[in-house]
């Protein structure tokens, strides 16, 4: 440091690290004095203190309580309604209008690519799997990816287009795997992902989202991405009631991450599905989008005051469940995953069926696993 730059910073006021070179400026409470470091020990200055003595008082007037069945049916339509109105509601139910773009056969399942309107001016593009191995009517399963390149990463589609075989990145083809197991798969586009992008987001590549400024949107609105992409899954069930070889009343849904979202809220909402799988999402909001960067779609105005992420899934009972969670899951950390499920299971408990509730644990990151998850779905949709 030269004699200029210490007359400066002594006029300045700067303070002289033990090396002679100035110390960074870490903002206006470097100079505290006595009383005001007290202050800031205490963490007043710290949003994420406040936000977790907020989480402390919050009401969860809606959490679930009940000890005998009936208690928790009276529990369940009582927070599905008031889910639905956090979520924004949902509209009415218009024409499905259903085109089928393209067929293609694979040595070991049929592929339709088709769209559906879910609203009026609102496309939704999907994929319907079937095994050739088997007769119709199939069990059905709605399959829903994650943040990324959106529907093609999980039905076998590179980059460029083109079929793979090997698998990669955190979802792993999981259509596939699930038409792989004898089951139909229904791989759907979420809004604001793949080909449901705006142009903005499309011109910046292809693992680029539009969940912002979309979902910040739609609670301008007073409703909610989840809302709009529950929805979805909804039509799609319409969808399948209306496709001779498909068996409506064998339904399941599954997700990973923000797919893994959205199967939580619908199954809990819409009982139409028999069977949940979610997987890298059970956890609590406040170990896991409370407490570290989240894209914007995972929130919900509001639910802390009814509910947390546990009472959600819980909704689901007494239809088949299963949760699944990596070891190092820098997101939805897994000892919440392990605590989350432990409050879904004691509702099935009280149901009387705690063997339709299941969740393994496995040695892993954020990431679609499937060696338990896959077969308890085909179990659960035989």
């Amino acid at each position: 440091m030269t004699r200029r730059q210490v007359g400066v910073a002594l006029a300045t006021g700067a303070v002289l690290a033990s090396d002679g070179k100035a110390a960074v400026y870490g903002g206006p409470l470097d100079d505290a004095r006595d009383a005001v470091r007290e202050v800031v020990k205490n963490g007043n200055f710290d949003p994420a203190h406040f936000i977790t003595e907020q989480y402390k008082s919050a009401p969860l007037r809606l959490t679930f309580r009940a000890a005998n069945k009936t208690g928790a049916e009276i529990w369940q339509r009582q927070l599905r309604a008031k889910l639905i109105e956090l979520l924004g509601g949902f509209p009415e139910r218009t024409p499905l209008r259903p085109l089928s773009l393209d067929v293609r056969e694979f040595p070991r399942y049929r592929r339709e690519k088709f769209i559906l309107e879910s609203r009026p001016g609102v496309s939704v593009l999907a994929y319907l799997l079937t095994p050739l191995a088997k007769q119709p009517p199939f069990a059905s399963v709605i399959c829903i990816p994650g943040h990324g390149r959106g529907v093609d990463d999980i039905v076998a589609i590179d980059e460029h287009g083109n079929p793979r075989t090997d698998q990669p990145g955190y979802e792993h083809d999981f259509a596939v795997q699930t038409v792989e197991r004898g089951l139909a798969a229904i791989a759907i586009e979420p809004m604001a992902f793949g080909c449901r992008r705006d142009a903005l987001a499309r011109g910046k590549g292809m693992n680029i989202t539009s969940c912002e400024p979309s979902a910040g949107a739609a609670l301008l609105f007073g409703e909610t991405m989840t809302g709009w992409r529950v929805w979805d899954v909804m039509r799609t069930i319409d969808w399948i009631a209306t496709r001779p070889e498909l068996d409506p009343n064998r339904i399941g849904c599954m997700g990973i991450s923000g797919g893994g979202t959205i199967t939580q809220f619908a199954s809990a909402l819409d009982t139409r599905i028999q069977a949940a799988y979610v997987s890298g999402y059970l956890n609590t909001f406040r170990d896991s989008i409370m407490s570290m960067p989240h894209c914007i779609d995972n929130y919900i105005p509001g639910i802390l005051n009814w509910a947390e992420n546990y009472d959600v899934a819980s909704l689901i009972a007494p239809r088949f469940f299963f949760s699944e969670g990596g070891t190092r899951d820098p997101i939805f950390p897994v000892q919440a995953t392990r605590a989350a499920f432990a409050k879904v299971k004691h509702a099935y408990e009280i149901f009387g069926v705690p063997e339709r509730a299941d969740q393994e644990i496995f040695e892993g990151d954020h990431e679609f696993h499937g060696v338990r998850g896959l077969p308890f779905m085909v179990a659960a949709l035989a």
